[in-house]
């Protein structure tokens, strides 16, 4: 993909953000675009991060490090957004600024104590994935153990817990995923008068879905084929 054409998708996108924002009466300020870079080459990254987006997304561990060396110049973001095995917990806390997608506390312990092990890196922020539908593909706390392990992990002194994640299932008729993510904003707004502390995220949406999303509250929207075009065969695992 050239250069304009990921500048026009850009362009589109935050179009699209804008108004969906507008039409929620809110800000689109208040809502990050997170590019999600994953089977996509480093050269995708740079053409996104030249057209002014700041946050990028990736599924594995594995595949970000290939690429890492390429786009270490650029001042952006780095988000850990697909599953994450305990047994990569201490790469994972190196390499991103962030890993939306924790399940469990014992991956939260993990990567808790990976990041005392690194000096000068400060907390890792942390999202928690919730499984708002009881689909076997996909990873996530079950809702009803979502405040215990919110309990447990704000205790942790290298994370910063910030907020929850989620992936609906995928409808034909968009407007069915709207329930999803209205759900997801109530049970942050739920775990914060719990905790008594501020959850300033929710990232929820993706490419099909991510204007819903942003009318449901999401403040974050990770989208990859919007931007990139459809995703090449990978095999990294």
């Amino acid at each position: 993909m050239t250069p304009s054409a990921v500048q026009e998708n850009v362009l589109h996108v935050r179009q699209r953000i804008t108004a969906a924002a507008r039409r929620s009466g809110r800000l689109p300020e208040e809502i990050t675009l997170i590019a999600v870079s994953k089977t996509h080459p480093a050269d995708a990254i740079r053409k996104a991060y030249e057209a002014g987006v700041r946050h990028f997304g990736e599924n594995r561990v594995q595949e970000w490090e290939a690429k890492r060396d390429e786009v270490k110049d650029l001042p952006a973001t780095w988000h850990l957004v697909g599953h994450l095995q305990s047994n990569k917990a201490v790469r994972a806390a190196r390499l991103f600024h962030s890993v939306d997608s924790v399940h469990d506390i014992a991956l939260a312990q993990r990567l808790d104590r990976a990041r005392g092990g690194l000096a000068g890196l400060g907390k890792l922020r942390v999202l928690i994935e919730v499984r708002v539908e009881h689909e076997a593909e996909k990873s996530g706390v079950e809702i009803t153990q979502l405040p215990e392990l919110a309990e447990k992990i704000v205790e942790l002194p290298r994370l910063d817990f910030a907020g929850l994640m989620c992936i609906p299932p995928l409808f034909e008729y968009v407007e069915k995923v709207r329930p999803y993510f209205r759900r997801l904003r109530e049970l942050r707004d739920a775990l914060q008068e719990q905790l008594g502390r501020v959850l300033p995220v929710l990232s929820m949406g993706m490419s099909h879905d991510f204007e819903m999303a942003i009318e449901e509250g999401a403040t974050e929207i990770r989208v990859g084929s919007a931007l990139f075009g459809h995703r090449a065969v990978h095999n990294v695992k």
